[in-house]
Formats: C-alpha cells, sequence, structure tokens
C-alpha cells in the first residue's frame, strides 16, 4: 500500500469513476465501485441498496443527463475514505425530470487494493 497521498489519489480517481458511471448508465462499473452491503439514503429519506441503485440504472429509471461539480472535499482515515460532493445534478429519475443541486456524502472502504462505496447520503443542497 502507498503513502497517503497516493491513496488520496487513488480515491479521488475512484470518485471520478463513479461520476463518469453514473453519467454513462455504466451498471457494470457501478458494480465494481459499490460495495455489495452498501446502504444509501436518498433525498427522499429512504433506504437503498446496492441492487436498488444497479436496478435503477439497467430498467433506464436513473439516468443521469449532466453533473456539474461545484466542490470536492475528502478525508482519509486508515483503510476509509470520505468524499463530499456538491453539485447540480439534471436527469430523470422515477420517471420525472429533476435537475436540483445535490450534496452526495460518500463512506469509501478500501477492499484490497480498490475503494468501494460502503454509504452514502444524497440530499438537496
Amino acid at each position: 500500500m502507498g503513502g497517503v497521498g497516493d491513496l488520496e489519489a487513488e480515491l479521488l480517481a475512484a470518485e471520478q469513476r463513479l461520476k463518469d458511471a453514473q453519467r454513462e448508465g455504466d451498471v457494470a462499473a457501478l458494480d465494481r465501485l459499490l460495495d455489495d452491503r452498501l446502504v444509501a439514503i436518498g433525498p427522499d429519506g429512504g433506504r437503498y441498496t446496492k441492487r436498488d441503485d444497479l436496478d435503477a440504472y439497467r430498467s433506464g429509471s436513473s439516468v443521469i443527463d449532466s453533473l456539474t461539480e461545484e466542490s470536492l472535499e475528502h478525508l482519509i482515515a486508515g483503510s476509509t475514505g470520505v468524499t463530499f460532493f456538491v453539485g447540480t445534478v439534471a436527469g430523470t429519475f422515477g420517471g420525472a425530470a429533476v435537475t436540483a443541486r445535490m450534496r452526495y456524502t460518500r463512506t469509501w472502504a478500501r477492499v484490497g487494493d480498490e475503494w468501494r462505496v460502503v454509504a452514502a447520503h444524497i440530499a438537496t443542497a
């Protein structure tokens, strides 16, 4: 395992791969980046799993047309990383067109030599 700088670069690269996969609707990439134990709390307060997220992208009920980053902060504590994203998301969710300024807090765990999202909280900003 590399130093803290290497871990930070790898975490930020994983965050970018996740955003790219969301924009592209790339279910295979999302499957690799989301941990099987994922628990996500959506802006509606609902609790969602990895399966829920993948099914939404697979079925087309979640489509991100644009994802514009305003800020991204991060921290690493041991083998855990957290990213704090604020930006504007536009797309279709559950059949409804949505454009909103959102805040995503993602907790990443180092699994082997990869970062995977184990928890997320999504809220309007």
